[in-house]
């Protein structure tokens, strides 16, 4: 069950963009006492479907309270790539002519509410809230122009950083990849114009992170064409795009949200192990 206080935190801007993209539709995931079930989201109620987005599906007739239900990570994605310094306000004269590639781990991704829990030798975690881009289709050395056909939709992300094992790593894994380290969702939105959204963090109320989305230094479209050209992208992998600005370590008892425009709020509490 959620609590009336994060059902309210899950929906949150989704109403907002409504009028400007009323063709907009919200794919969730989620969990009842039958299992895990896709389902679109309208007016607090998820109304459950037969199959997946990636394919062909139709709504069973069933609906549920959005109260009633568990939200799970909107999808399961078989790779997340993920793009560093792609905000000049958090890079500055460091984001390069093409996009810095880094991976974290399937295993790492987190639903709404679910608490992103702090290793016990961590000792600067930070948030980074960001954009992330869901595949909808294979995708092999394609072409920015082309790039939208092979998009299914946006959701909302946490790339939580341990920012010493960046510094102090051959590689990034550990620092990005760790358990509870990719939350994700609440929501997958599929046609929404992703390419000016307001993206706010806020950490226990205060808002540590506010640009939009048209700052990318490298767009959503040419990201996913340039990963193309290396790796095969699969219906379900997710692509963390950047964080903006400056971000601060976390710690226990913190609460994160993640905001973006027309998607909603991603909440998740922070424990230590």
């Amino acid at each position: 069950m959620i609590r009336p206080s994060l059902l309210a935190a899950i929906v949150g801007l989704c109403c907002l963009a409504e009028a400007a993209a009323a063709e907009v539709t919200r794919f969730v995931r989620f969990a009842d006492g039958a299992g895990a079930h896709y389902g679109v989201l309208e007016d607090n109620r998820v109304h459950q479907l037969s199959g997946t987005p990636f394919g062909p599906h139709e709504r069973t007739g069933q609906s549920h309270a959005l109260s009633a239900v568990r939200l799970l990570p909107p999808v399961v994605p078989g790779k997340v790539i993920a793009v560093g310094l792609n905000y000049r306000s958090h890079a500055g004269m460091s984001g390069g002519a093409r996009p810095e590639l880094f991976a974290k781990l399937p295993s790492a991704v987190i639903g709404p509410g679910q608490a992103i829990v702090i290793p016990p030798d961590a000792r600067n975690v930070h948030y980074e809230g960001e954009l992330v881009a869901i595949i909808g289709r294979r995708a092999r050395d394609i072409q920015p122009a082309d790039a939208a056909r092979y998009i299914l939709g946006v959701t909302a992300g946490n790339d939580v950083s341990e920012r010493s094992w960046q510094a102090s790593d051959l590689q990034w894994l550990r620092a990005k990849a760790s358990d509870t380290f990719a939350p994700m969702g609440p929501v997958l939105a599929v046609g929404l114009d992703f390419r000016d959204l307001q993206l706010i963090t806020r950490v226990n109320g205060q808002v540590r992170q506010d640009e939009s989305t048209r700052n990318l230094i490298h767009g959503v479209a040419d990201i996913v064409a340039y990963i193309s050209r290396y790796i095969t992208l699969m219906p379900g992998d997710a692509i963390y795009t950047g964080t903006p600005g400056r971000t601060r370590a976390l710690a226990p008892g913190d609460v994160v949200e993640v905001e973006i425009e027309g998607i909603g709020i991603l909440r998740n509490p922070v424990r230590a192990e």
